[in-house]
């Protein structure tokens, strides 16, 4: 097999000739040298090619390429503080592999309804590329916390027979001669693997029809869902904090050239070390009030209120016990006080609201199906679901931590539909 080189391990390769392949992204000239951005999708190097180095006609090919050809360039590695990577190539050849039409997505201004119907070529983008370089390392963290801690992957269906968040954001399909929704979130059947193998997640998408246009918003997203057997609700909010600790911890160390090309300031971000503030529903309503923002007691917090909130603090917060009336039918009671239950919720900071969300599972099965009836839920379709609670039922629990919502907040994005390669939105479904 033969040697292939990259742009993120140019820095082994100092004074070395090496060939790099990739696109141009790019491109100025003198007249006598040809500066050529290359990227290669693990990073971006400044190639410094001189007429005299590659020949007349050469220079000239490569002084006449489109933005995005595609290019072999030989040439040899030198470090230099001056430039973005840290290092440059001195060529000594280009081969021109493709020569690119005129590519739509030029330096200037454009709006956002442009670039998302050209997000097939957006995402080449530095911008784009430090994010999506960003959401793959979040997941590998992820992942890799959990692997590393002895749970279970197991693969969740993405067609049910049920609803888990709510009847009104299901997408319904034919499931040969009968109805099947395609999946909210895998919890449901992540509480039964979780029974048989003790700690478990999940990952993968989850779609919901939410009829809504906010920066926080997507149809298709993808989750990652632990559930673990014999855990309350002080164990789910241990869990929370250390694994987001170390997924920032994670980002901060291997994305660095990511981060600085989106500019992100990563002081910020270096303050999510754990202990995390812990305030109660309760609590959290009465620093809202105080802090001037009208909200009554028993509502749920929209997008505006975990806004207000979030920005009273520095770090990630872990909210807990919220109203009985705000939070799904499967939620465990506070034993001390029924009218809330054993959820938490963690909002990010700077504003960038709910990231996790999760709590204690209801252990009871006649508590759990009288909620459901109240609820006016069809108690014979979760009969399976039921069965948990009759066949050595214990006390457990999870949450689902949405990539998406993540990525904004670690890139410090305006919108989550840039951190999905091909974002679904109430009016985006293509490309």
């Amino acid at each position: 097999m033969r040697e292939r080189y990259y742009i993120e391990e140019i820095g082994r390769h100092v004074d070395r000739e090496v060939t790099l392949e990739g696109w141009l992204a790019g491109k100025r000239s003198s007249g006598k040298i040809l500066f050529l951005q290359l990227r290669d999708g693990t990073g971006f190097i400044q190639c410094v090619a001189s007429r005299a180095d590659v020949g007349d006609e050469t220079f000239a090919a490569a002084d006449e390429l489109s933005i995005e050809s595609s290019l072999r360039v030989t040439g040899t590695v030198h470090a230099d503080a001056r430039a973005p990577s840290g290092y440059e190539l001195s060529v000594a050849g280009i081969e021109i592999v493709h020569a690119a039409d005129e590519y739509p997505i030029s330096r200037k201004e454009h709006g956002t309804a442009f670039l998302m119907d050209n997000r097939h070529l957006w995402i080449r983008s530095s911008r784009q590329f430090a994010i999506l370089r960003i959401r793959a390392a979040v997941i590998v963290a992820a992942r890799r916390y959990f692997d590393s801690r002895g749970y279970t992957l197991v693969d969740t269906p993405i067609l049910t027979p049920n609803a888990v968040e709510g009847t009104t954001t299901l997408f319904e399909t034919k499931y040969f001669d009968e109805s099947a929704y395609l999946t909210q979130s895998g919890q449901l059947y992540n509480e039964a693997t979780a029974m048989a193998l003790g700690k478990v997640y999940c990952f993968g998408p989850a779609l919901r029809a939410e009829k809504s246009k906010t920066r926080r918003h997507l149809i298709e997203f993808w989750q990652i869902e632990p559930e673990i057997a014999y855990a309350d609700l002080e164990d789910i909010m241990d869990i929370q904090e250390e694994l987001v600790a170390e997924l920032i911890r994670h980002v901060l160390e291997t994305r660095a050239p990511e981060l600085a090309i989106l500019e992100r300031d990563t002081e910020a971000l270096a303050k999510a070390a754990p202990p995390f503030p812990r305030l109660s529903y309760t609590e959290a309503v009465k620093r809202l009030n105080e802090a001037g923002h009208a909200f009554e007691w028993g509502e749920d917090f929209g997008a505006e209120d975990e806004t207000v909130l979030s920005k009273l603090f520095e770090t990630p917060i872990l909210v807990h016990r919220y109203p009985r009336m705000v939070k799904p039918f499967y939620m465990e009671d506070d034993p001390d006080d029924e009218s809330v239950t054993l959820s938490v919720d963690m909002l990010a900071p700077e504003g960038y609201g709910e990231i996790v969300g999760g709590g204690q599972r209801a252990m009871d099965a006649e508590r759990l199906e009288r909620r459901m009836r109240e609820e006016g839920m069809p108690v014979d379709e979760y009969q399976w679901y039921l069965d948990l609670r009759r066949f050595g039922s214990v006390p457990h629990g999870g949450f689902g931590m949405g990539i998406e919502r993540f990525v904004t907040w670690v890139c410090g994005l305006p919108h989550i539909r840039e951190t999905i390669a091909f974002p679904r939105m109430l009016s985006r479904l293509r490309p």
